[in-house]
């Protein structure tokens, strides 16, 4: 197989940087699916040194290689239970691959590697059987999942973002300049720092603002700039409206719900399969003691 090329490894990368941050930790759904082309840009004269059929050896370069793109994934340093998943993943697609081969999946097939793979897990697919839930199963895991489904409390308000790197005092002298004018837009200096956002979840703003900011924002008074330390610095908000969350019924949403669940539970078989089909094999991770 050919190696692939740094350019088109870079594409891939960025690509799968599209996905969003852990999102693959909790994704119980095809384990090469996340990082499929990543993965399988790690060729095998790159990535796996077969010491004998039944051990499958993680490189110390290939596994370098996998620490790079859990590291461009998340913004950071993965953790060690983050870099087990995704060598697990690897570990995943690389049995499944020989599994493939084994079964003589590649005859007849130019795109060898990635082919196999998905054909080998067709197989695996083939032979589960998906329970039928009785309505006391379904509506307790919509209970357990009902985040899916309830309508979140959500606010609208306006941003006003200082230039350069105020302190809060300066953030708090704007806003009051701002209540003391009567007006809930700021002067001309500032309207190109006013950002408006509607209908906006509660939930999603921890991780763009911080968890305090969050705090706050939800007890603030309707109508008024107050100055706020957000994580990356004070800034001017006011709050216009709040809607609390409604919380979802089961009947209405009953078809959705039965469809989110075999999703769910076929992953889960799914990965339960292809685990039992490693019980067969050994991964060894060079550099690391058995």
């Amino acid at each position: 197989m050919n190696a692939t090329t740094p350019s088109a490894l870079d594409r891939q990368t960025k690509a799968a940087a599209t996905n969003g941050p852990r999102r693959w930790l909790r994704e119980p759904l095809l384990h090469f699916f996340v990082f499929g082309g990543l993965l399988f840009a790690l060729d095998s004269t790159l990535v796996s040194r077969r010491d004998s059929g039944n051990v499958i050896l993680l490189n110390a370069g290939a596994d370098a290689e996998l620490h790079q793109i859990v590291r461009d994934e998340l913004g950071r340093e993965p953790t060690e239970i983050e870099l087990a998943a995704m060598r697990r993943r690897w570990f995943d697609n690389e049995l499944l691959y020989r599994e493939g081969l084994a079964l003589g999946l590649d005859r007849g097939d130019t795109s060898i590697r990635e082919r196999v793979i998905f054909k080998a897990l067709n197989v695996v697919q083939a032979n589960l059987v998906l329970p039928k839930p009785d309505d006391a199963e379904l509506r307790a895991w919509f209970e357990a999942n009902r985040s899916r489904y309830d309508n979140p409390p959500r606010i609208d308000f306006l941003e006003a973002v200082i230039a350069g790197k105020p302190s809060l005092a300066e953030a708090e002298a704007f806003a009051a300049a701002l209540n003391s004018k009567a007006t809930t837009k700021p002067d001309t200096d500032v309207e190109s720092g006013l950002r408006i956002y509607r209908g906006r979840p509660m939930s999603t703003l921890t991780p763009a603002f911080g968890e305090a900011f969050t705090t706050q924002l939800a007890t603030l008074p309707l109508n008024r700039w107050v100055a706020l330390n957000a994580q990356d610095g004070p800034r001017a908000v006011l709050v216009e409206k709040r809607a609390d969350g409604q919380p979802a019924e089961f009947e209405p949403l009953r078809e959705k719900v039965l469809l989110d669940w075999r999703d769910q539970r076929m992953a889960e078989l799914r990965s339960e399969a292809v685990h039992k089909l490693g019980d067969k094999y050994t991964l060894k991770v060079a550099g690391e003691a058995s």
